[in-house]
């Protein structure tokens, strides 16, 4: 009788090692996906909109500063997440990234744009959300 494996084992195999959470390489979140959740913190009143005043340009923030009040994607019940975060980069130093925002049966969509400024830091240029969903009678 072998001691070192479990009741009912009958080979003599042993399991695999995990790898320890320091040799494992971290997965780095690209910025789109860290914009698309603080564009859904904002636009779903979780945080203020002057949370992006340093990670906007141009007219984002005016756009945001429209946007938000009305906070278009909260919902009245699960807390809206995002399903999928997208992006494409036309141009060196320039992101358009899109995402669905679900909400328990409801979806969204919302566009945006990202640029490179010359400190390699990355702010949003642009925001857009798809249209309102219908509602049903």
């Amino acid at each position: 009788m072998n001691r070192t494996r479990p009741a009912g084992r009958h080979d003599a195999r042993r399991p695999e090692t995990v790898p320890s959470q320091r040799l494992r390489t971290p997965r780095r979140v690209r910025p789109h996906q860290w914009f698309a959740e603080r564009l859904l913190a904002v636009l779903s009143g979780q945080r203020p909109v002057h949370w992006m005043l340093g990670h906007t340009i141009g007219e984002a923030y005016d756009q945001l500063a429209e946007l938000a009040p009305a906070t278009p994607l909260r919902s009245r019940g699960a807390r809206p997440v995002i399903r999928m975060c997208r992006g494409a980069q036309p141009a060196p130093g320039v992101v358009e990234a899109c995402a669905s925002i679900a909400a328990g049966e409801q979806v969204r969509a919302m566009a945006f744009r990202l640029e490179q400024g010359p400190d390699l830091r990355w702010r949003c240029a642009a925001v857009e959300l798809g249209s309102a969903p219908a509602r049903h009678p």
